[in-house]
């Protein structure tokens, strides 16, 4: 057929498809047939290939046993491990489970020792896990029996602290364990007693912070004096002041400093019970300020006399590496190392207001016997809520956290701020706990029952860390020449073979 006749044939099939031969359709059919036929069997002949090029591979493939290998090999099986399912305690399965330790504090800090869950080393730093933001309060409560290390704790903390460029403040050691460590250290350790040549004025200026008017320090000067006064006053007499008794205080030191710029404190005892100025000769004051009169007396001229009766021989200097306030000659006399204590924070408190003064560790030692002082307690609950402000760290040692409940009477003032400085640590350090002080101390320090049974079985050394919501068990652990410095069993375990 030519190629012109071809184009009839198609012009008359689209013009007239009814007109087309009924051979030529079966042909077209029959083509159209073919086609569909040849399509599908290339396709069945390549999916045939495939298939049996992926048999060929499969035959190829050496497979496992379903049994496992024998001999060394053994153990192996072809698919995955099934075992049934177990439900059990979080406490039980800590033993078959060992990836459950705390992963710690992080390396930024200083050392302490071993955390025995994990084995790793355990550092603590309050000032950097502030910065980090895994505390909001940097103070510390540390209560432990007597004999369970909790003194060379403190003392490693906060001399291992010195190189990072960290003072330390001992505002009152009733024990004088620390005079060595402050002496050792290059710091100085201020000793009071009776018949000693020291003295210390409570009326004086102490440390001026950098970049105060003169107007702004003379206004913080007169203001401390008051309050000194007023509190010295107040832990003599084991009673709050009168606004009266108030009144009587501020007229007679206003005149002594009139008088002399650096009073001293038997100038002001002296204006109280015999004043001189027409103000201040009314009858009436003078009968309001004599109870206060004769109290503040008694640290001039009673039995408290010989430490506050003259100038200062002794001085604050807060560029010191270390600072302690030595009061082993005079704890037998609880009235006296309240007195001492009070105007050694005081001192302390000047330099803290110091913005340039750095970061402070701040010690509590002995802190039953502080606690006990209303006037005392609150500038160590002020000194506890301004910690973030000053840059310091308090650390409150206790033997056991049932000495609160002698705080005060139940419900009292005083019994709420003692609990305050509880709840303003976010660091709580449980040492060694007597069987009948597990309950109290749970209860104070909000433990669980695994963390409460963990306590009477505490070595020396050993102690739970609470630290906001995360627990660990550390043993601290003690250079030999800190061993050596720190030591205080040195009376009675001298001589002894």
């Amino acid at each position: 057929m030519s190629g012109r006749e071809d184009q009839r044939l198609h012009t008359a099939v689209l013009v007239d498809p009814a007109g087309e031969r009924r051979k030529d359709r079966r042909a077209r059919r029959t083509a159209s047939h073919r086609l569909t036929a040849d399509s599908r069997a290339a396709a069945t002949a390549a999916q045939r290939a495939e298939f049996e090029a992926l048999r060929a591979d499969q035959k190829a493939t050496t497979y496992l046993p379903a049994s496992g290998e024998a001999r060394s090999a053994a153990l192996r099986t072809p698919g995955p491990l099934r075992l049934p399912r177990h439900q059990d305690t979080s406490a039980t399965l800590a033993g078959a489970y060992p990836f459950l330790a705390e992963g710690g504090l992080g390396s930024q800090g200083v050392f302490v020792g071993q955390d025995l869950y994990s084995g790793a080393s355990f550092v603590y730093d309050p000032w950097v896990l502030y910065s980090r933001g895994m505390i909001t309060a940097p103070n510390i409560v540390l209560a432990g029996i007597v004999g369970s290390g909790k003194s060379s704790l403190v003392k490693s903390l906060y001399t291992r602290s010195i190189p990072f460029g960290r003072r330390v403040y001992v505002p009152g050691d009733p024990k004088g364990e620390h005079t060595a460590v402050a002496e050792a250290v290059g710091g100085q350790a201020i000793v009071l007693g009776h018949g000693m040549a020291n003295r210390l004025n409570p009326l004086d200026e102490g440390h001026r912070p950098s970049g105060l008017t003169d107007e702004s320090w003379a206004g913080q000067v007169a203001s401390r004096r008051r309050d000194l006064i007023g509190a010295l006053t107040e832990t003599v007499l084991e009673r709050p002041l009168s606004p009266l008794e108030h009144t009587a205080i501020d007229l007679a030191l206003a005149d002594a400093v009139r008088s002399c710029e650096t009073p001293i404190l038997p100038m002001v005892v002296e204006r109280i019970l015999s004043p001189d100025e027409p103000h201040q000769a009314d009858h009436r004051l003078v009968e309001d300020g004599r109870v206060v009169g004769h109290a503040l007396r008694r640290l001039v001229a009673g039995d408290l006399a010989g430490l506050f009766d003259g100038p200062s021989t002794v001085t604050f200097d807060p560029s010191l590496p270390m600072i302690s306030l030595d009061l082993s000659r005079v704890a037998e006399n609880a009235t006296l190392v309240s007195v001492l204590m009070t105007c050694s924070s005081a001192w302390m408190e000047s330099a803290l207001l110091d913005p340039h003064g750095g970061q402070r560790w701040v010690i509590y030692d002995e802190a039953w016997r502080l606690m006990s002082h209303p006037a005392l307690l609150r500038r160590m609950d002020a000194q506890w809520r301004l910690a973030r402000h000053y840059g310091i760290a308090n650390l409150l040692v206790f033997h056991k956290l049932s000495d609160l409940d002698n705080v005060g009477d139940q419900g009292s003032a005083m019994r709420a701020i003692a609990s305050s400085l509880l709840a303003n640590a976010e660091t709580r350090i449980i040492y060694r706990q007597e069987a009948d002080q597990l309950g109290a101390t749970a209860s104070a320090l909000g433990l669980t029952g695994t963390e409460q049974s963990l306590l009477p079985g505490l070595g020396t050394g050993q102690g739970l860390w609470r630290i906001k919501d995360r627990s660990f068990v550390v043993q601290h652990q003690l250079h030999p020449a800190e061993l050596a410095a720190f030591d205080t069993t040195t009376r009675m375990t001298e001589g002894v073979k």
